[in-house]
This record gives C-alpha cells, structure tokens and sequence, in this order.
C-alpha cells in the first residue's frame, strides 16, 4: 500500500507531478508506504514502542517479582479460570438456596455471594476457592498479606467488572491497582 504523506522511507521519496490544474505550477508530493504504520496500528502501541527499542521487561518486573515460577505475575489464562470456578461456585450457591427456580434471581444473587466469598476469602486466606484450585494468590505489593481495607475496594471493584478489564503492562487489573494487590502463582 502505498501513498502520500510528509514522510518517505526510501531515499528520493519525491515524485515530481507535472504542471496540470495548478495554475503552471509543478506539485511535489512525498510517497508513503503505510504497511509499517498500519502494521503498528494493528499491534498496539507495546509493540511500536518495542520496535523504538523501549525494553518493558517481563510483567511483574516493576515490582520486583521474579518471571516464573513460585511469587511471579499470575498468567491471564488460569485468573480468567479460577474466576469462572468462582462465579460457578457462586451461582450454583444462589439458584440452590436463594433464587428458588429463578434464573435472573439467581445471576442477582450470585453476585452478591461473589461479593462477600471474595471479602471472606481473600481477606483470611489471601485467595478464593478457584484461585486455589488453580495455585493462585492474591498478595499486596509488599508481598505481604493484603488489608481488609484493601480486599473490600479490590472486592467492589471487581464485582463491577469493568476495572478488572483495564490492565496495565504487570497484567494486574485497575482493581488489583488500585487495591495496590497483586495475582501470583503459589
């Protein structure tokens, strides 16, 4: 694909256009080729500023994580898991004991059984039953246990959905963020 623009990536990129509609004047236009541009666009802004020479490292390494292993950034693969164990767990809890037979009962009530085994879970042990299933655990920056104070924003947070898809390049979510948590592999 090729076309104009004020850049050339080859040498003499200007092509001279002969004098037609523009009064006698001969036009200048600078060729492009957009596959390079394109191509970046369609990768994201991680991979053009890797192909400036910007080194982002390993997720977790801001933190001063190791990058396997036991303590590492839990991968996106076993934390979409341990929460579709939660939710699972969650929703067969509420159609059983509180929605009697109704299914949109049964979503509302989830989530709020959602809520409070994260704050119950999360708060004592440092993880829920899926986290556990799949050896996952939520820690605090530092490493150490998380504040109850912290679970609960993490908590809240993560029953509106939207801050857990906003990730920053540790692959911690906003409410793991903002909760200054962190999902780690045990």
């Amino acid at each position: 694909m090729t076309g104009y623009g004020p850049c050339s990536g080859r040498s003499g990129g200007l092509e001279r256009h002969p004098p037609g509609r523009t009064g006698g004047r001969a036009q200048y236009r600078v060729r492009v080729d957009n596959r390079q541009a394109i191509g970046s666009w369609l990768s994201g802004p991680r991979a053009a500023a890797e192909e400036m020479g910007v080194d982002f490292g390993y997720r977790g390494k801001r933190l001063g994580l190791p990058e396997q292993g036991p303590g590492s950034v839990a991968p996106l693969g076993r934390r979409f898991g341990a929460i579709f164990i939660d939710w699972a767990l969650c929703l067969l809890i509420a159609y059983g004991l509180f929605a009697r037979g109704d299914q949109q009962a049964a979503g509302n009530w989830a989530v709020g059984i959602f809520l409070v085994l994260s704050l119950l879970t999360v708060g004592t042990i440092g993880c829920t039953p899926g986290k556990r299933i799949l050896g996952l655990r939520v820690v605090a920056e530092n490493g150490g246990r998380l504040a109850f104070g912290r679970v609960a924003v993490r908590s809240v947070l993560l029953c509106l959905v939207i801050p857990a898809l906003v990730w920053d390049r540790d692959g911690r979510g906003l409410h793991d963020r903002l909760a200054r948590a962190v999902q780690v592999r045990v």
